[in-house]
This record gives C-alpha cells, structure tokens and sequence, in this order.
C-alpha cells in the first residue's frame, strides 16, 4: 500500500507526533478512512500474543498502515509473583517482528500467587518497592532485550506508611533500573487533585532524558469530588495544560491518546488529536525560537 504524502515517514518502533491506542471499537473505521490526524497506534499485546483470527487481521492491519507501539496490562513490574517467562517468551517475538525499541509495562502491582487482580493496584513507597521494581525492570529487559519504559500509575490511597512521596519513588525506580518513563500526563494530574500536590512541580522533576513517550486520556469526576482515571471521558483543560508544560520540559516525545470506553464517534476523537498536535506543534515551536542561554565561564 502506498503510503499518503500527508502522513510521516514511518520508522518502525520510533513514532513521531500523536497517536491513539488501538481498539477494536474504533478500528474497522480508522483503518477505512485513515485519517492524517492519527500518525502511529498503541496496543495492548495481551490482545495478540498467541492469538490468532480477527486479532492477528487487526495486528497486520495496522502494521500496514502504521508505526505500532505496545503497552502491556499483565507484568507490572511491582507485582510480588515473578514475571510469566512463557508469556515473556511470546511477546519477545511480537516485539521482534514489530521490531520495536522500547516496550512499557507499569509502575504497579496485579499478580499476587498466581491471581491477577485485572487492575493496577498502587505500590507503597518504600525503598524495598524500589528495589523489587527495578529487579523486575532489568530481569525483564534482559529477557526482551529491549528497552522498558515504565508508566507512573494513577492511585487512590497509599498501602501503608510511605517512605518518600510519589515523585521521589520514581526518581528512585528510574535511577535503580536505569530504565525509561511512559510519562502519563493525565496520571499525574488525577493524583495531584486528589493527593493535594501540584502536577507541575512533579513533571518538572521527571528525568527528560529519560521521557520515551507520553500518554493523556479523560477521567470521570465523582460527586464527592474524587476523580478516578477511566480514560472514557474526553480530556480536560487542565491535562492539556500540562501536556504543554511537559512538553517544554521534555521535548518532541510522542503523544498517546487514551480512550478506552464510552466511546464516541471517530470524529469526535479526531477532534482530540487535532488539538493535541496543536499544542505539540505551538510548544515545539516556541522552544525553536527561544535561543539556548549562552553559558560563559
């Protein structure tokens, strides 16, 4: 298929500009009409290891048409079970053949002797969670021999007394692996309106160097007030603000957009993307026209 002239030049594994996370509910659409809007896709292996059918059309589909990037759900890697190394062995081969540079898994737990909880459950802050996390981080790049990002998780309540705050954890989770950040934008905001801390300050302190992608989404506020991060809300004002502080700090990463229920109309979600490249291509403009300060001795 012969590649549209408004699209990106695809390299595999490295996506420029903003993306959406692949589902079926919006797929049969987006791959008829391929709109420019969208210039790589995300998806969740666990749809396609080992599967074959509609999920494997759906996976060489988008390969076709565009830069895949995976996401995992299973192998957070605070849980306290070790890592499932025949799964490990199949999404290798998915990495492979989609010849990716990096792959993300989360900076939570969900496995605990032999169940998954089917949700990401928050890791105390704690140095021995430090050092549980980063174990799992550098056993799991060496069996992949790739690059992890890890994504700082949304939470609800801290399990236990913490040992630093949020920002300091994943300094030291960073720094312990050696590894790379899938930096959720809307993941922060949630848990400073919740916890009472300011999401600037906290993005402002993530290593940029170390930033491999980014992801926003909406989230449903509740009647008391609590906000919880279902990625089935359209994005606020307030992650979007952030997203343009963070992309100051961090640079021309790639942008995802997370929508995962209550899904609307394609054109409704273009819209989203539209406005995400308008504040990737205003910032990134800015820093090009703001000369580097001069450094004298």
């Amino acid at each position: 298929m012969t590649e549209s002239p408004s699209r990106p030049q695809r390299s595999p594994g490295r996506p420029k500009g903003v993306g959406l996370g692949l589902r079926h509910e919006l797929a049969k659409e987006l791959f008829e009409t391929r709109p420019r809007e969208v210039a790589w896709v995300e998806i969740h292996p666990e749809n396609y290891v080992g599967r074959g059918g509609t999920f494997a059309a759906m996976l060489e589909e988008a390969r076709d048409r565009y830069d895949v990037v995976t996401h995992g759900l299973t192998q957070c890697v605070g849980s306290p079970d070790p890592l499932d190394l025949a799964y490990v062995a199949r999404l290798k081969t998915l990495l492979r053949d989609n010849r990716a540079t990096w792959h993300s898994e989360h900076l939570a737990w969900c496995n605990l002797g032999g169940r998954f909880s089917h949700d990401l459950l928050p890791m105390p802050f704690t140095r021995a969670s430090v050092r549980r996390a980063a174990e799992t981080i550098r056993e799991l790049r060496d069996r992949l021999e790739i690059e992890i990002a890890i994504e700082n998780a949304s939470y609800y309540g801290h399990p236990g007394e913490p040992e630093m705050s949020e920002i300091e954890f994943l300094e030291e989770v960073l720094d312990a692996a050696d590894c790379k950040i899938l930096l959720d934008v809307n993941n922060v905001w949630v848990n400073a309106q919740n916890h009472r801390f300011d999401p600037a300050a906290f993005l402002s302190r993530v290593p940029a160097e170390r930033v491999v992608q980014l992801h926003v989404a909406g989230h449903f506020i509740r009647p008391d007030g609590l906000i919880i991060d279902t990625h089935a809300e359209p994005v606020c004002d307030g992650v979007y603000d952030m997203l343009d502080h963070t992309l100051h700090h961090v640079g021309d990463v790639p942008i995802l957009l997370e929508r995962d229920g209550n899904y609307p109309a394609l054109a409704v979600v273009l819209d989203e993307l539209r406005r995400l490249e308008a504040v990737r291509a205003r910032v990134l403009e800015q820093r090009r026209l703001t000369p580097a300060l001069e450094v004298r001795a």
